[in-house]
């Protein structure tokens, strides 16, 4: 019984984490509207594993990667911010396509995927959101066993799936409400805006945004 509480501690830690809607929110958003939502669905599948990975170092306070990620967090931060401005690009020009055309090969899944996985993990940042959570829900890795803690962990990967799997689906479902017109705007729109997210986050750099850094990825 105990295991299964550390299972829905992890699944809830999971589901707030990923919750906030910044660029990866709107990438997948995108992918599904302009795919299928296997494409979105899988997309944030990168992001929950890259949060799984957070997670982990916050659960088994792993110091010397923390180190070396807050060390280098400037080098992180102008890779993140290129990155996403690049994709802002690629979804500005993205050519609209009806959805009987529409056909998606394993690799270019599978590229969803690990484009959204790397760029989640060049914000080692976002240690701190779970070292948050863990604080606030009363969760410590102290005084368990290894097999519990990595409970907890599989719980954080469940919670971040879930959520991307309930985004995901509900945008699909909607998506048969947009006509070829308006997911050409949709791109326009989303790529602009993860365009000045990537100018953000590389503009943090030498410049103090204050809250704006709050919802940068």
């Amino acid at each position: 019984m105990g295991s299964l509480f550390f299972l829905v501690q992890g699944l809830l830690v999971g589901f707030l984490a990923s919750v906030p809607l910044g660029p990866i929110g709107v990438i997948c958003i995108q992918r599904t509207l302009n795919g299928t939502q296997k494409s979105g669905f899988l997309s944030g599948l990168g992001a929950a594993a890259a949060d799984t990975i957070f997670a982990t170092i916050a659960v088994f306070s792993l110091s010397f990667l923390t180190d070396f990620m807050e060390a280098h967090k400037h080098w992180f931060t102008a890779i993140g911010g290129i990155l996403i401005i690049v994709l802002g690009f690629s979804i500005f020009y993205k050519r609209v396509r009806r959805a009987s055309q529409r056909r998606q090969t394993k690799s270019s899944l599978l590229s969803d995927c690990l484009s959204i996985f790397f760029l989640t993990l060049t914000n080692p940042a976002y240690i701190l959101v779970f070292i948050t959570l863990f604080a606030a829900l009363g969760i410590s890795s102290e005084g368990h066993s290894t097999a519990v803690n990595l409970l907890l962990i599989l719980g954080v990967l469940t919670g971040a799936s879930c959520w991307w799997f309930t985004l995901t689906y509900a945008v699909n479902k909607l998506r048969q409400r947009f006509r070829l017109r308006h997911l050409w705007w949709i791109n326009k729109i989303t790529g602009s805006v993860i365009i000045l997210f990537g100018v953000l986050l590389v503009l943090s750099l030498v410049v103090n945004l204050g809250p704006v850094e709050k919802i940068l990825p």
